[in-house]
Protein backbone atom coordinates (compact mmCIF):
# COMPACT_ATOMS: atom_id res chain seq x y z
CA UNK A 1 0.00 0.00 0.00
CA UNK A 2 1.32 3.31 -1.07
CA UNK A 3 1.58 6.14 1.60
CA UNK A 4 -1.12 8.13 2.06
CA UNK A 5 -1.46 11.59 0.69
CA UNK A 6 -2.41 14.07 2.70
CA UNK A 7 -5.18 16.63 1.19
CA UNK A 8 -4.20 20.48 0.38
CA UNK A 9 -6.56 21.46 3.39
CA UNK A 10 -3.47 19.77 5.40
CA UNK A 11 -0.88 22.22 4.04
CA UNK A 12 0.65 24.96 6.72
CA UNK A 13 -0.31 28.18 6.37
CA UNK A 14 3.58 29.13 6.30
CA UNK A 15 3.47 27.13 3.18
CA UNK A 16 0.22 28.46 1.81
CA UNK A 17 1.80 31.67 2.26
CA UNK A 18 5.00 30.65 0.72
CA UNK A 19 3.06 29.82 -2.53
CA UNK A 20 1.07 33.59 -2.40
CA UNK A 21 4.34 35.07 -2.27
CA UNK A 22 5.48 33.44 -5.54
CA UNK A 23 2.51 33.79 -6.95
CA UNK A 24 3.16 37.84 -6.72
CA UNK A 25 6.67 37.63 -7.45
CA UNK A 26 6.04 35.95 -10.59
CA UNK A 27 3.16 37.86 -11.86
CA UNK A 28 6.02 40.92 -11.97
CA UNK A 29 8.77 38.56 -13.11
CA UNK A 30 6.36 37.22 -15.81
CA UNK A 31 5.00 40.47 -17.05
CA UNK A 32 8.77 40.80 -18.25
CA UNK A 33 10.06 37.70 -19.23
CA UNK A 34 8.04 36.58 -22.70
CA UNK A 35 9.18 40.20 -23.97
CA UNK A 36 12.94 40.35 -22.68
CA UNK A 37 14.34 38.43 -25.88
CA UNK A 38 12.42 40.53 -28.24
CA UNK A 39 13.23 43.80 -26.48
CA UNK A 40 16.87 42.46 -26.25
CA UNK A 41 17.20 41.84 -30.13
CA UNK A 42 15.80 45.69 -30.71
CA UNK A 43 18.50 46.83 -28.68
CA UNK A 44 20.94 45.23 -30.85
CA UNK A 45 21.66 41.67 -28.59
CA UNK A 46 22.85 38.79 -30.62
CA UNK A 47 21.63 35.09 -29.38
CA UNK A 48 24.61 34.52 -28.25
CA UNK A 49 24.60 37.82 -26.09
CA UNK A 50 21.48 36.33 -25.12
CA UNK A 51 22.27 33.58 -24.12
CA UNK A 52 24.92 34.98 -22.32
CA UNK A 53 22.90 37.84 -20.47
CA UNK A 54 20.32 34.78 -18.78
CA UNK A 55 23.09 31.93 -18.31
CA UNK A 56 25.10 34.45 -16.44
CA UNK A 57 22.04 35.92 -14.43
CA UNK A 58 21.62 32.36 -13.71
CA UNK A 59 25.21 31.38 -12.87
CA UNK A 60 26.81 34.21 -11.18
CA UNK A 61 24.69 34.44 -8.38
CA UNK A 62 24.59 30.81 -7.93
CA UNK A 63 27.33 30.89 -5.07
CA UNK A 64 24.79 32.82 -3.02
CA UNK A 65 22.34 30.21 -3.22
CA UNK A 66 24.76 28.07 -0.90
CA UNK A 67 25.90 30.89 1.05
CA UNK A 68 22.51 31.75 1.78
CA UNK A 69 21.43 27.84 2.10
CA UNK A 70 23.88 27.24 4.15
CA UNK A 71 23.57 30.44 6.78
CA UNK A 72 19.69 29.67 6.74
CA UNK A 73 20.67 26.42 8.98
CA UNK A 74 22.20 28.80 11.13
CA UNK A 75 20.18 31.64 12.20
CA UNK A 76 16.78 32.12 14.43
CA UNK A 77 14.43 33.00 11.71
CA UNK A 78 14.96 32.34 7.65
CA UNK A 79 12.61 34.70 6.79
CA UNK A 80 14.47 37.87 6.88
CA UNK A 81 16.80 35.85 4.13
CA UNK A 82 13.90 35.46 2.18
CA UNK A 83 12.45 39.05 2.42
CA UNK A 84 15.68 40.13 1.53
CA UNK A 85 15.80 38.31 -1.78
CA UNK A 86 12.69 39.19 -2.62
CA UNK A 87 12.93 42.45 -1.84
CA UNK A 88 15.89 42.97 -4.02
CA UNK A 89 14.48 41.88 -6.71
CA UNK A 90 11.22 43.72 -6.46
CA UNK A 91 13.53 46.92 -6.66
CA UNK A 92 15.62 46.20 -9.33
CA UNK A 93 13.13 43.80 -12.09
CA UNK A 94 11.76 47.26 -12.96
CA UNK A 95 14.78 49.15 -13.95
CA UNK A 96 15.05 47.01 -16.99
CA UNK A 97 12.38 49.71 -18.67
CA UNK A 98 15.12 52.01 -18.41
CA UNK A 99 17.67 50.22 -20.85
CA UNK A 100 19.28 51.42 -23.42
CA UNK A 101 22.02 48.70 -24.03
CA UNK A 102 22.19 44.92 -23.54
CA UNK A 103 24.74 45.52 -20.96
CA UNK A 104 22.60 47.65 -18.82
CA UNK A 105 20.09 44.94 -19.07
CA UNK A 106 22.55 42.40 -17.98
CA UNK A 107 23.03 44.22 -14.82
CA UNK A 108 19.90 44.51 -13.69
CA UNK A 109 19.13 41.11 -14.23
CA UNK A 110 22.55 40.49 -12.60
CA UNK A 111 21.21 42.28 -9.94
CA UNK A 112 17.90 40.80 -9.55
CA UNK A 113 19.29 37.40 -9.82
CA UNK A 114 21.27 37.78 -6.73
CA UNK A 115 18.01 38.32 -4.82
CA UNK A 116 17.00 34.98 -6.15
CA UNK A 117 20.32 33.50 -4.92
CA UNK A 118 19.65 34.73 -1.40
CA UNK A 119 16.26 33.49 -1.14
CA UNK A 120 15.72 30.15 -2.73
CA UNK A 121 17.33 27.51 -0.69
CA UNK A 122 15.96 29.33 2.99
CA UNK A 123 12.03 28.91 1.36
CA UNK A 124 12.51 25.64 0.01
CA UNK A 125 14.12 24.73 3.55
CA UNK A 126 11.43 26.51 5.40
CA UNK A 127 8.49 24.31 3.45
CA UNK A 128 10.03 21.24 3.84
CA UNK A 129 10.60 21.83 7.76
CA UNK A 130 6.80 22.56 7.84
CA UNK A 131 5.46 19.30 6.11
CA UNK A 132 5.39 15.76 6.56
CA UNK A 133 7.13 13.46 4.48
CA UNK A 134 4.30 12.05 3.22
CA UNK A 135 2.99 15.20 1.78
CA UNK A 136 6.46 16.87 0.71
CA UNK A 137 5.57 16.50 -3.13
CA UNK A 138 2.43 18.12 -2.29
CA UNK A 139 3.57 20.94 -0.69
CA UNK A 140 6.17 21.84 -3.08
CA UNK A 141 3.81 20.81 -5.82
CA UNK A 142 1.69 23.59 -4.53
CA UNK A 143 4.09 26.39 -4.62
CA UNK A 144 5.29 25.84 -7.65
CA UNK A 145 1.70 25.57 -8.76
CA UNK A 146 0.94 28.80 -6.76
CA UNK A 147 4.21 30.40 -8.86
CA UNK A 148 2.79 29.41 -12.19
CA UNK A 149 -0.80 30.84 -11.33
CA UNK A 150 0.89 34.43 -10.64
CA UNK A 151 3.14 33.64 -14.15
CA UNK A 152 0.28 32.69 -16.03
CA UNK A 153 -1.41 35.42 -14.80
CA UNK A 154 1.56 38.30 -15.52
CA UNK A 155 1.64 36.70 -18.86
CA UNK A 156 -2.11 37.39 -19.59
CA UNK A 157 -0.93 41.03 -18.00
CA UNK A 158 1.70 41.52 -20.79
CA UNK A 159 -0.57 40.43 -23.50
CA UNK A 160 -3.29 42.81 -22.79
CA UNK A 161 -0.59 45.97 -22.13
CA UNK A 162 0.83 45.28 -25.37
CA UNK A 163 -2.90 45.08 -27.18
CA UNK A 164 -3.68 48.40 -25.37
CA UNK A 165 -0.34 50.38 -25.38
CA UNK A 166 1.44 48.59 -28.49
CA UNK A 167 4.93 46.21 -29.25
CA UNK A 168 7.55 48.18 -30.24
CA UNK A 169 10.17 49.41 -28.00
CA UNK A 170 8.53 52.65 -26.30
CA UNK A 171 5.42 50.63 -25.03
CA UNK A 172 7.98 47.13 -24.06
CA UNK A 173 9.60 49.85 -21.62
CA UNK A 174 5.85 50.64 -19.87
CA UNK A 175 4.73 47.22 -20.08
CA UNK A 176 8.06 46.40 -17.96
CA UNK A 177 7.08 48.77 -15.52
CA UNK A 178 3.94 47.71 -14.42
CA UNK A 179 6.23 44.55 -12.51
CA UNK A 180 6.78 46.34 -9.85
CA UNK A 181 3.08 46.37 -8.26
CA UNK A 182 2.54 42.47 -7.67
CA UNK A 183 6.32 42.51 -6.51
CA UNK A 184 5.33 45.32 -3.58
CA UNK A 185 2.89 42.67 -3.06
CA UNK A 186 4.77 39.43 -2.37
CA UNK A 187 6.83 41.57 0.20
CA UNK A 188 4.20 42.57 1.86
CA UNK A 189 3.01 38.93 2.29
CA UNK A 190 6.46 37.60 3.88
CA UNK A 191 6.30 40.59 6.39
CA UNK A 192 3.39 39.97 7.77
CA UNK A 193 2.73 36.05 7.00
CA UNK A 194 5.69 34.13 6.71
CA UNK A 195 7.57 33.16 10.11
CA UNK A 196 10.45 30.25 10.80
CA UNK A 197 9.21 26.77 12.57
CA UNK A 198 9.77 27.72 16.39
CA UNK A 199 10.79 24.17 16.95
CA UNK A 200 13.49 23.86 14.07
CA UNK A 201 15.67 20.51 14.73
CA UNK A 202 19.21 23.20 15.02
CA UNK A 203 18.82 25.37 18.03
CA UNK A 204 20.19 28.57 17.42
CA UNK A 205 23.10 28.58 20.45
CA UNK A 206 24.35 25.66 18.19
CA UNK A 207 24.06 28.04 15.34
CA UNK A 208 26.07 30.72 16.92
CA UNK A 209 28.99 28.80 17.63
CA UNK A 210 29.19 27.24 13.96
CA UNK A 211 28.38 30.99 12.77
CA UNK A 212 31.91 31.13 10.56
CA UNK A 213 32.01 27.64 9.30
CA UNK A 214 32.58 27.93 5.54
CA UNK A 215 29.60 26.82 3.56
CA UNK A 216 31.12 23.47 1.71
CA UNK A 217 32.21 22.32 4.99
CA UNK A 218 28.17 21.55 5.62
CA UNK A 219 28.14 19.95 1.95
CA UNK A 220 30.83 17.69 2.35
CA UNK A 221 28.36 16.30 5.62
CA UNK A 222 25.62 15.17 3.41
CA UNK A 223 24.70 11.62 2.42
CA UNK A 224 25.94 9.98 -0.63
CA UNK A 225 22.94 9.08 -2.64
CA UNK A 226 22.71 12.71 -2.48
CA UNK A 227 25.96 13.17 -4.74
CA UNK A 228 24.72 10.11 -6.68
CA UNK A 229 21.36 12.30 -8.10
CA UNK A 230 23.25 15.90 -7.77
CA UNK A 231 25.72 13.70 -10.85
CA UNK A 232 22.93 12.79 -12.74
CA UNK A 233 20.55 15.55 -12.32
CA UNK A 234 23.62 17.97 -13.53
CA UNK A 235 23.64 15.95 -16.94
CA UNK A 236 19.78 16.95 -17.45
CA UNK A 237 20.82 20.28 -16.08
CA UNK A 238 23.16 20.86 -18.93
CA UNK A 239 20.15 20.28 -21.46
CA UNK A 240 18.11 23.33 -19.54
CA UNK A 241 19.43 26.15 -21.27
CA UNK A 242 17.02 29.44 -20.51
CA UNK A 243 13.45 29.39 -22.08
CA UNK A 244 14.33 32.46 -23.53
CA UNK A 245 15.54 30.45 -27.19
CA UNK A 246 12.05 28.68 -27.05
CA UNK A 247 10.36 32.23 -27.18
CA UNK A 248 12.65 33.32 -29.84
CA UNK A 249 11.83 29.84 -31.54
CA UNK A 250 8.69 30.49 -31.38
CA UNK A 251 9.20 33.96 -32.66
CA UNK A 252 11.30 32.41 -36.09
CA UNK A 253 8.09 30.14 -36.90
CA UNK A 254 6.07 33.47 -37.27
CA UNK A 255 4.33 33.93 -34.13
CA UNK A 256 3.63 37.71 -33.51
CA UNK A 257 5.76 39.39 -30.54
CA UNK A 258 2.09 40.74 -28.83
CA UNK A 259 0.59 36.67 -29.22
CA UNK A 260 4.45 35.30 -26.96
CA UNK A 261 2.89 36.61 -23.58
CA UNK A 262 0.00 34.91 -24.43
CA UNK A 263 1.55 31.93 -24.77
CA UNK A 264 3.76 32.42 -22.24
CA UNK A 265 0.60 32.55 -20.04
CA UNK A 266 -0.76 29.08 -21.62
CA UNK A 267 2.25 27.67 -20.24
CA UNK A 268 2.03 28.63 -16.99
CA UNK A 269 -1.68 27.60 -16.48
CA UNK A 270 -0.71 24.26 -17.44
CA UNK A 271 2.11 24.19 -15.22
CA UNK A 272 0.01 25.52 -12.43
CA UNK A 273 -2.56 22.70 -12.66
CA UNK A 274 -0.02 20.13 -13.73
CA UNK A 275 2.17 21.25 -10.54
CA UNK A 276 0.28 19.78 -7.16
CA UNK A 277 -0.89 16.44 -9.47
CA UNK A 278 3.02 15.78 -9.96
CA UNK A 279 4.12 16.24 -6.80
CA UNK A 280 1.11 14.54 -5.26
CA UNK A 281 1.98 11.71 -7.77
CA UNK A 282 5.92 11.63 -6.63
CA UNK A 283 4.53 11.19 -2.84
CA UNK A 284 2.49 8.29 -4.39
CA UNK A 285 4.95 6.29 -6.56
CA UNK A 286 8.05 7.63 -5.97
CA UNK A 287 10.19 11.06 -6.70
CA UNK A 288 12.98 9.41 -9.46
CA UNK A 289 10.32 7.41 -11.66
CA UNK A 290 8.24 10.47 -11.50
CA UNK A 291 11.76 13.02 -12.78
CA UNK A 292 12.22 10.00 -15.08
CA UNK A 293 8.69 10.81 -16.99
CA UNK A 294 9.35 14.08 -16.49
CA UNK A 295 12.72 14.35 -18.18
CA UNK A 296 12.08 11.94 -20.97
CA UNK A 297 9.10 14.28 -21.79
CA UNK A 298 11.71 16.91 -22.09
CA UNK A 299 13.97 15.36 -24.59
CA UNK A 300 10.60 14.59 -27.02
CA UNK A 301 9.52 18.44 -26.48
CA UNK A 302 13.06 19.90 -27.48
CA UNK A 303 13.09 17.51 -30.07
CA UNK A 304 9.79 18.90 -31.73
CA UNK A 305 10.83 22.29 -31.24
CA UNK A 306 14.13 21.35 -33.44
CA UNK A 307 11.89 20.02 -36.46
CA UNK A 308 8.54 21.68 -36.33
CA UNK A 309 7.18 24.22 -39.07
CA UNK A 310 3.89 25.60 -37.86
CA UNK A 311 2.88 28.37 -35.88
CA UNK A 312 -0.10 26.38 -34.61
CA UNK A 313 2.42 23.56 -33.09
CA UNK A 314 4.48 26.05 -31.14
CA UNK A 315 1.23 25.89 -28.82
CA UNK A 316 1.01 21.77 -28.07
CA UNK A 317 4.60 21.56 -27.95
CA UNK A 318 4.38 24.50 -25.32
CA UNK A 319 1.51 22.44 -23.66
CA UNK A 320 3.63 19.29 -23.33
CA UNK A 321 6.34 21.59 -21.53
CA UNK A 322 4.38 22.17 -18.98
CA UNK A 323 3.71 18.91 -18.19
CA UNK A 324 7.45 18.15 -17.77
CA UNK A 325 7.62 20.78 -15.08
CA UNK A 326 4.16 19.49 -13.54
CA UNK A 327 5.94 16.08 -13.89
CA UNK A 328 8.99 17.80 -11.81
CA UNK A 329 8.96 21.09 -10.21
CA UNK A 330 7.59 19.38 -6.87
CA UNK A 331 9.05 16.10 -6.88
CA UNK A 332 13.06 17.44 -7.57
CA UNK A 333 12.76 19.65 -4.72
CA UNK A 334 11.35 16.59 -2.67
CA UNK A 335 13.70 14.26 -3.52
CA UNK A 336 16.39 16.41 -1.97
CA UNK A 337 14.10 17.04 1.24
CA UNK A 338 14.05 13.44 1.57
CA UNK A 339 17.16 12.50 1.73
CA UNK A 340 18.43 15.78 3.97
CA UNK A 341 17.78 15.75 7.90
CA UNK A 342 16.26 19.20 8.35
CA UNK A 343 19.63 21.00 10.13
CA UNK A 344 21.26 20.61 6.62
CA UNK A 345 18.62 20.78 4.16
CA UNK A 346 19.27 24.42 3.53
CA UNK A 347 23.10 24.07 2.78
CA UNK A 348 21.20 20.91 0.51
CA UNK A 349 19.22 22.95 -1.24
CA UNK A 350 22.03 25.97 -1.97
CA UNK A 351 24.72 23.68 -3.42
CA UNK A 352 22.66 22.33 -6.24
CA UNK A 353 21.02 25.35 -6.89
CA UNK A 354 24.58 26.76 -7.45
CA UNK A 355 25.73 23.66 -9.45
CA UNK A 356 22.40 24.19 -11.22
CA UNK A 357 23.14 27.67 -11.70
CA UNK A 358 26.76 27.50 -13.24
CA UNK A 359 25.26 24.30 -15.66
CA UNK A 360 22.58 26.80 -16.74
CA UNK A 361 25.50 29.56 -17.30
CA UNK A 362 26.99 26.74 -19.80
CA UNK A 363 23.60 25.60 -21.51
CA UNK A 364 22.43 28.94 -22.22
CA UNK A 365 25.80 30.02 -23.67
CA UNK A 366 26.08 27.54 -25.79
CA UNK A 367 22.96 26.96 -27.10
CA UNK A 368 23.31 30.57 -28.33
CA UNK A 369 26.50 30.19 -29.98
CA UNK A 370 25.35 27.29 -31.68
CA UNK A 371 22.78 28.49 -32.76
CA UNK A 372 24.39 31.65 -33.90
CA UNK A 373 26.97 29.85 -35.25
CA UNK A 374 25.00 27.34 -37.50
CA UNK A 375 22.26 29.85 -38.62
CA UNK A 376 20.01 27.39 -37.14
CA UNK A 377 18.07 26.53 -33.65
CA UNK A 378 17.96 22.55 -34.77
CA UNK A 379 21.36 21.69 -33.68
CA UNK A 380 21.40 23.31 -30.78
CA UNK A 381 17.47 22.10 -29.41
CA UNK A 382 18.62 18.39 -30.60
CA UNK A 383 21.95 18.78 -27.98
CA UNK A 384 19.82 19.43 -25.32
CA UNK A 385 16.78 16.86 -25.91
CA UNK A 386 19.32 13.69 -26.26
CA UNK A 387 21.53 15.33 -23.04
CA UNK A 388 17.85 15.24 -21.17
CA UNK A 389 16.88 11.74 -22.28
CA UNK A 390 20.46 10.60 -21.61
CA UNK A 391 19.97 11.86 -17.69
CA UNK A 392 16.53 9.74 -18.09
CA UNK A 393 18.19 6.66 -18.37
CA UNK A 394 20.78 6.85 -15.90
CA UNK A 395 18.01 8.09 -13.34
CA UNK A 396 16.21 5.02 -14.49
CA UNK A 397 18.89 2.61 -14.09
CA UNK A 398 20.17 4.41 -10.33
CA UNK A 399 16.12 4.22 -9.37
CA UNK A 400 16.01 0.73 -10.43
CA UNK A 401 18.78 -0.16 -8.96
CA UNK A 402 17.75 1.40 -5.29
CA UNK A 403 14.40 -0.26 -5.60
CA UNK A 404 12.70 3.27 -6.09
CA UNK A 405 10.20 2.21 -9.06
CA UNK A 406 8.75 -0.05 -5.89
CA UNK A 407 9.49 2.45 -3.05
CA UNK A 408 6.70 2.14 -0.43
CA UNK A 409 7.03 5.27 1.64
CA UNK A 410 8.75 8.19 -0.81
CA UNK A 411 11.92 8.64 -0.10
CA UNK A 412 13.22 6.14 2.22
CA UNK A 413 14.90 4.16 -0.23
CA UNK A 414 17.08 7.85 -0.74
CA UNK A 415 18.80 8.25 3.27
CA UNK A 416 21.78 6.54 2.67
Amino acid sequence: MGSQTIPDKALHPVIRATGFVSFFTDMGSEIIYPILPIFLTQLGASRTMIGAIEGMAEGLPALIKLVAGSLSDRVRDRKWLVLIGYALSTLFKPLIALAHSAGFVFLVRLLDRVGKGIRTAPRDALIADYCEPSNRGHAFGFQRGMDHAGAMLGGLFGFGLLLWLGSDLTSMRQVIGWSFIPGILSVLVIIFFIHDKPDRAIGFKEAASSRNRNPFEGVGNLPRNYFIYVSVASIFALANSSDVFLLLRAQSLGVQVAIIPLIWAFLHFVKSTTSIWGGKLSDRIGRLPVLVMGWGLYGVVYAGFAFIQSPVAVWALFFAYGLFYGFTEGASKAVIADMIPAGQRGAAFGFWGMLEGILLLVASLLTGWLWDRTGSPTVPLVLSGSLSLFAALFLLIWSLRTTALHSVQPGAHLRR
